[in-house]
């Protein structure tokens, strides 16, 4: 699930495309979605469930082998696992009639846009129907997957962000903990930043670019208090904390200086190849998913790192982190919704699945009870995600009718910023707020 960053939830030009297509989704051919829960498919129906998602290679063979243990309770039914779908593919697909039994989709920023259009169908008379306990799921795993009180998606699996370091960059430069508040990070930051004689930056203590890897505004705008919308409208002008957002990563960037930064950074690997820069040394501190620890293990044994709370603005919120995840819903159109439903409940509430495939992709369990679960394979590292799951403190995907509309124009703004082009932050963001509450106006939703 760590495509959430990587692949899907916030690549805006795919976010975009598939924010201005899904309105038209209630148009699609096939069934629509209905008040009533379709019934649960008898023993002795013989049926296909088709199940599309965006997984690949090793992860696609584990995810396969979870739908498979739904034959324990309905050996009659086969499941056909289509992977390589794209939230864009999924769309396409409910338009044309081409519609799967069940969509996992990365993309949570999509939620709004999924609720209120119809494509994915509400599942309230399913979960009243099978009194479903609902509170096994944390309160900001539920809210990112439903839209004004219309749950039209369940979790499987989550991701949880925070922060990593090198140990040995961190000691060598001095630094003995890691970071609990901004100050701290900010010192941390410049005591493990290496530059050559002539200023070029060959380690970086925390790379502050919004938008590259983890760095996005969802992921960390909890570990600053900022509150996206107030009233039913976009309060970034008007939310301390994202204010202390741009401006502290404006004071890094400041520090490393902005040309220096972008060389620096246009050098560094991929997200999610042996060549991430955390991975090759090139950064002390960053920002990411629980699913970084088996990137690290797989491909970078040699790195001595730790995990820790990503530090906060005010101490007392230490310990807050961001949660989203892979949502699962039964698209309009689908033609067996009522064993797609028993397929979802599965992959949502039954331990033994959510633990086995955890432990296999290295991502977080969406329920209480898998998280409490002894076979779950808990090590130093990943207990700090464990921990964060279980927080009170645990913040959603902000969900808009908008898909990741919001998202993008709060990067844009950031990076100008950053660069200089910008002057007056106050402004700006009075700015981004108009441009984001004239969307969701036009959306209509």
């Amino acid at each position: 699930m760590r495509k959430h960053t990587r692949a899907a939830l916030l690549c805006v030009a795919a976010g975009m495309a598939t924010a201005l297509t899904l309105t038209a989704c209630a148009a699609g051919k096939g069934g629509g979605a209905s008040s009533d829960a379709a019934a649960a498919p008898g023993k002795d129906d013989k049926l296909t469930l088709t199940v599309w998602s965006n997984y690949a290679d090793r992860e696609y063979e584990e995810v396969t082998k979870a739908l498979k243990t739904f034959n324990r309770k309905f050996p009659n039914i086969e499941i056909k696992h289509e992977g390589s779908q794209d939230d864009d593919k999924i769309t396409a697909g409910i338009r044309s009639g081409n519609t799967p039994d069940v969509a996992l989709s990365f993309t949570t920023d999509n939620i709004g846009q999924f609720c209120s259009s119809g494509a994915f169908q509400p599942l309230k008379a399913y979960i009243d129907r099978d009194k479903v306990d609902m509170e096994q799921i944390s309160p900001a795993v539920r809210e990112y997957t439903e839209y004004k009180g219309n749950r039209c998606a369940m979790p499987m699996l989550t991701d949880v962000y925070a922060m990593y370091y090198n140990k040995d960059l961190l000691a060598g430069a001095g630094v003995t903990t890691p970071p609990k508040t901004l100050d701290e990070l900010y010192d941390a930051a410049v005591k493990a930043t290496r530059k050559a004689p002539n200023g070029d930056i060959e380690v970086a203590g925390y790379l502050p670019t919004m938008g590259f890897y983890a760095n996005r505004p969802t992921i960390l705008a909890p570990s600053f208090g900022a509150e996206w919308e107030k009233d039913g409208k976009s309060s970034l002008a008007s939310s301390p904390g994202f204010t202390e957002m741009m401006t502290f990563q404006k004071k890094l960037v400041d520090f490393y200086g902005y040309d220096r930064l972008e060389r620096f950074r246009a050098g560094l690997g991929q997200e999610y190849s042996a060549d991430h820069a955390f991975h090759q040394g090139k950064i002390a501190m960053m920002i990411d998913g629980e699913y970084r620890t088996a990137f690290l293990k797989a491909q970078a044994p040699q790195v001595k790192f730790g995990t820790a709370p990503f530090p906060t603005w005010k101490p007392a919120d230490y310990g807050t982190a961001f949660t989203t995840g892979t949502i699962m819903g039964i698209p309009k159109g689908a033609k067996n919704p009522g064993a797609a439903w028993e397929l979802i409940k599965h992959l949502s509430f039954d331990t033994d699945t959510i633990v086995d495939l955890s432990n296999a992709i290295k991502n977080v369990p969406s329920t209480k009870a898998a998280m409490d679960s002894p076979k779950l394979e808990v090590d130093e590292q990943f207990k700090t995600f464990i921990d964060l799951a279980r927080s009170d403190k645990l913040k959603g995907n902000p969900v808009t009718p908008i898909g990741d509309a919001h998202i993008k124009a709060v990067t844009d703004f950031s990076v100008s910023y950053q660069s200089g082009k910008v002057a007056d932050l106050a402004a700006g963001l009075k700015e981004v707020d108009k441009n984001i509450d004239d969307q969701i106006a036009k959306s209509g939703k």
